[in-house]
């Protein structure tokens, strides 16, 4: 049973790095048949289009700056215009800060839509000791972590690497990010009841459970 029936209901998934937001974003995607929005994954595809939106884009990635508020509004403006109807997205990244949040809010009701954050909640130390030891696929980006022994990827056959920004420094600079940025973002969220939390400590499973069990009330 839906909650809303004249809105679009979507969800934006929210958690420090590490905290396995990736991999139960495409469990909730496949699950609730939602289509997912990563800035990245959007940046790429358009970056292989030609179109206005494509070529300012691809003008300021090439200039080796990052994409503007204002800009990437129109993204998510441009991927809402395209979307199948009926379907609802699952945002993975974005809003990251309250000045996006608040251009975020208002697409959302221009396009009459609603949504609920899922904020996966992990101490900084674990986050820190999944990121060191985890690896990831060079082809479908799946990640796996410390218990996963073999040296390819169980999905797609690809090798598995360590990301370059998988290192301690690098590590350090985007939780100081996501604390001072993000985290206004989730306590703002939680004070308006529009956030569900979930322990993110626990097991893959565990963790989609406990999503499924709170978000089956809303899809």
């Amino acid at each position: 049973m839906s909650i809303v029936t004249s809105h679009m209901f979507d969800i934006i998934l929210f958690g420090i790095q590490g905290s396995g937001k990736g991999t139960q974003g495409k469990i909730l995607a496949a699950k609730y048949s939602l289509e997912i929005f990563e800035t990245g994954s959007e940046l790429r595809k358009l970056s292989e289009q030609d179109t206005d939106l494509a070529k300012k884009v691809k003008s300021i990635i090439e200039a080796g700056h990052l994409v503007p508020n204002e800009v990437v509004v129109e993204i998510i403006e441009n991927f809402m215009q395209h979307l199948e109807p009926g379907k609802s997205v699952l945002f993975d990244g974005i809003p990251r800060k309250k000045d996006q949040a608040g251009s975020f809010e208002e697409v959302m009701k221009r396009n009459n839509r609603k949504f609920m954050g899922v904020f996966m909640a992990l101490s900084q130390d674990q986050a820190l000791e999944r990121l060191l030891a985890r690896r990831i696929c060079e082809k479908c980006k799946s990640v796996f972590l410390k218990n996963y022994t073999k040296e390819t990827c169980e999905n797609c056959g690809g090798k598995l690497i360590t990301r370059s920004d998988d290192n301690p420094e690098s590590i350090k600079n985007r939780f100081k990010a996501f604390n001072e940025e993000t985290m206004p973002v989730i306590e703002d969220y939680k004070n308006r009841k529009l956030m569900i939390e979930v322990d993110g400590t626990k097991s893959v499973e565990e963790v989609s459970q406990e999503l499924f069990k709170k978000l089956d009330v809303i899809f």
